[in-house]
């Protein structure tokens, strides 16, 4: 072990021998997975137990990276489990580029917390039947792309504000796609895409011209009109004893999303999936040594909640194994790649031994 050093750090190989790395300070473990992961190619699904951890380990790696290999962040909702309003729309956005792109990635990192990890997701098929690109030059038949905006759950609004909404003008479409920083201005000529460009929000003003633009769903499960009849079929067998005059029944079967509709996921599809089920066979997962107990922390924590909230017949409730994967479950899932455990203990593994920095503070 002795020839392991921050720039040649030692990697997993089989699948049942974890490797161990402790005594790694300041951004020492960033340095550490960067190294890591230019050496094996690989992607490194980096896990930690809290969201805080997870944006300071994604600016790290940008830093010791570069633009040479891809970050991706899966950020988390920031809602408690079964609020009733939902995320941000700048976190869907995000979260659902990052399920674009998992499929195609088979290098680089992405970030995620433990309890994020654990969120049951909608299945792939739904991301990727439903995103498409948009071309210069490329046929829009504005009747087809309109309804085809509105079934992946955009709305049709006077004027752009944010993201999943779209205008039309004429000849003129505005569009702020999931997963964009900006919204885009299609200029058409009667069903071709004569120019694209990005445009300030605020102001409407154009910015600068682009060649194409890809357009992700505007929610992280189906809200298409087939998937509300399932929506309303489930919600009747898993409620019997609920009225079919719940407001969260009939505001879906209006096609209206709900404030925190997203814990109601599940009764949108057949079947769940996970962020495990996204990833490539030959990822590595860099976890940390608090891995199960802070699945232990959360699932005690979304327990608590539902056991707290289950009784309010206007807001009937799925149980956590619903929209969780449960610890035993993460582990099971997690014990399917090969793992690096970052832990603070010095018996086993491989010892970095950085140095904690001194103390910088000025004593005024």
């Amino acid at each position: 072990m002795s020839d392991f050093s921050l720039l040649h750090p030692p990697l997993p190989e089989q699948k049942n021998l974890p490797v161990l790395w402790h005594g790694l300070k300041g951004c020492g473990d960033a340095l550490a997975l960067a190294e890591a992961i230019q050496q094996s190619r690989r992607l490194f699904v980096i896990v930690t137990e809290d969201s805080q951890t997870a944006m300071r380990l994604e600016h790290e790696l940008a830093f010791f990276l570069g633009d040479d290999w891809p970050i991706l962040h899966f950020p988390d909702w920031e809602t408690l489990p079964y609020d009733v309003f939902s995320p941000l729309p700048e976190i869907v956005s995000e979260r659902l580029r990052t399920l674009a792109l998992l499929p195609e990635t088979r290098q680089g990192a992405l970030v995620v917390s433990v309890s994020t990890l654990m969120h049951r997701l909608a299945p792939r098929e739904h991301i990727l039947a439903n995103s498409f690109v948009l071309s210069v030059g490329g046929r829009f038949d504005l009747e087809l792309n309109r309804a085809k905006l509105e079934a992946v759950g955009y709305q049709r609004v006077s004027q752009v504000y944010q993201h999943g909404e779209f205008a039309v003008r004429g000849s003129v479409v505005d569009i702020f796609p999931m997963g964009s920083k900006q919204p885009y201005r299609l200029d058409l000529w009667d069903e071709e895409i004569e120019s694209i460009r990005g445009f300030d929000p605020e102001t409407q003003r154009t910015i600068e011209k682009i060649e194409q633009v890809e357009l992700f769903p505007a929610f992280e499960f189906p809200f298409t009109d087939e998937a509300i009849n399932q929506f309303r079929k489930a919600f009747r067998e898993t409620f019997p004893e609920t009225s079919e005059r719940n407001p969260i029944y009939l505001d879906v079967s209006k096609a209206v999303a709900p404030g925190g509709i997203e814990y109601y996921l599940p009764l949108f599809v057949d079947n769940t999936e996970s962020l495990f089920d996204y990833l490539p066979d030959n990822a590595v997962l860099a976890i940390p040594e608090s891995y199960p107990e802070a699945a232990k922390r959360f699932w005690r924590e979304a327990d608590e909640r539902y056991q707290q909230r289950k009784y309010d017949a206007h807001r009937p409730l799925l149980r956590p194994d619903r929209l969780f994967l449960e610890p035993e479950q993460l582990q099971q899932q997690s014990d399917r790649f090969n793992r690096l455990i970052l832990t603070h203990e010095a018996e086993a593994g491989v010892d970095f031994e950085c140095q904690a920095l001194p103390d910088l503070a000025i004593d005024s």
